[in-house]
């Protein structure tokens, strides 16, 4: 019952990260908001994981993940009722960094848990099971975060996600089962690592095509979650219409996650996580031609096929690849080079999208994409 109470609380609280992400765009455009502004507040989003990312995985390492995933869903909570209590620009930029701080220390403990708790036989199924959560995440997120927009304010919907997420926090502080299963420190304090240091890490030849798709894919992923809804608002969609679009990566992304066995299978997972980059960079080029709500539907739907392949791909790689005793470090980096990407990239977009639009933001993710592909490409030859 461990992993099941584990994927419950991935699923909510990726529900919760996932709705704040279209909800801080409109919110910030309800109050006035430059794109270079929201560029900034999704910046912020990445900025506290980017220099932490490192640091939470060897403390997960050491102290074990279940208090890291407390303090981290705590976190979450904590800035989503920011802006209800606070309903300004200041709040919604405190909110996105509470949000990087805290589920940099969730994210990383609990892939580090559930690796720890499987076995080499059902590490596969249980990771496999994990981006499913994420999927499902990524299409109940936006959809809920829209139609409550449209139905009940910006405001309400943060308070709303706000009790949905203290599901979580509940199960994990409550569980006698997941203290149980949570892995306890080998090692003493600073003798983990034999003096090692991340950058040994990025030495190892075997992380390298994993970490640079893993980059291209999530910076992708949430560079869409933020920006198509400013899209969808220059081009008069509601924010439910919006969360529909959204959504549909989210379905994709289930989808392609239950035949991703079949297709490693055939291809093996370098090969498939460059494609999946490349068949992303198509998509992201033809999406800002249209702004039909069926056919931006069908072009988030292939894009959420490519980027929730390359997600779970990324990670059971890395995972896989890892040094001895240094999985919690390694997805840390993971997670540090993602939101190192993170960071400069929204700030270049909102610059770019205040001067020439919405459309170069698009381009620009695909070219990102497609370099991505290339590299792990011939990196993984």
């Amino acid at each position: 019952m461990n992993v099941y109470l584990i994927l419950l609380v991935v699923l909510c609280n990726i529900t919760c990260l996932r709705a704040s992400r279209i909800l801080v765009s409109l919110f910030a455009i309800n109050l006035g908001a430059e794109q270079y502004v929201i560029g900034l507040m999704i910046a912020l989003y990445a900025l506290f994981p980017a220099l932490l990312a490192v640091y939470s995985g060897r403390l997960s390492d050491r102290i074990g993940p279940r208090i890291p995933m407390i303090a981290g869903s705590a976190g979450l909570v904590a800035g989503l009722l920011i802006p209800y209590a606070w309903p300004t620009m200041t709040a919604l930029g405190i909110s996105a960094a509470f949000f990087g701080v805290s589920f940099i220390f969730y994210h990383v403990s609990v892939q580090n848990l559930l690796g720890a708790i499987s076995t080499d036989a059902n590490r596969t199924r249980n990771f496999s099971n994990y981006s499913l959560m994420i999927a499902a995440g990524g299409f109940f997120g936006p959809l809920c975060a829209g139609f409550s927009i449209d139905h009940f304010g910006h405001r309400e919907t943060y308070l709303f996600l706000a009790l949905v997420a203290v599901l979580p926090l509940t199960l994990l502080a409550m569980s006698p089962g997941l203290r149980a299963a949570a892995p306890r420190p080998k090692m003493p304090v600073g003798a983990e690592h034999g003096g090692q240091t991340a950058l040994d890490l990025l030495r190892h030849r075997p992380l390298r095509s994993p970490l640079i798709g893993s980059a291209a894919v999530l910076t992708g992923t949430d560079l869409f979650q933020f920006y198509m809804p400013i899209y969808g608002h220059s081009i008069g969609l509601s924010a439910s219409q919006s969360g529909i679009i959204l959504s549909m990566v989210g379905v994709a992304a289930f989808i392609v996650r239950i035949g991703m066995p079949s297709l490693v299978r055939r291809t093996g997972e370098v090969v498939l996580l460059a494609y999946s980059l490349f068949l992303g960079a198509a998509a992201f080029v033809v999406f800002p031609f249209f702004n039909d709500v069926a056919v931006l539907t069908v072009f988030a739907f292939l894009l959420g096929l490519s980027l929730g392949c390359g997600q779970p791909l990324s990670t059971i790689l890395i995972y896989a690849n890892s040094p001895p005793r240094r999985t919690g470090e390694a997805l840390g980096l993971r997670l540090a080079v993602n939101n190192a990407a993170h960071v400069l990239i929204p700030l270049v977009s909102g610059t770019i999208g205040s001067v020439f639009g919405i459309g170069p933001v698009f381009w620009m993710n695909a070219m990102m994409l497609a370099g991505g592909g290339a590299l792990v490409r011939r990196t993984g030859a």
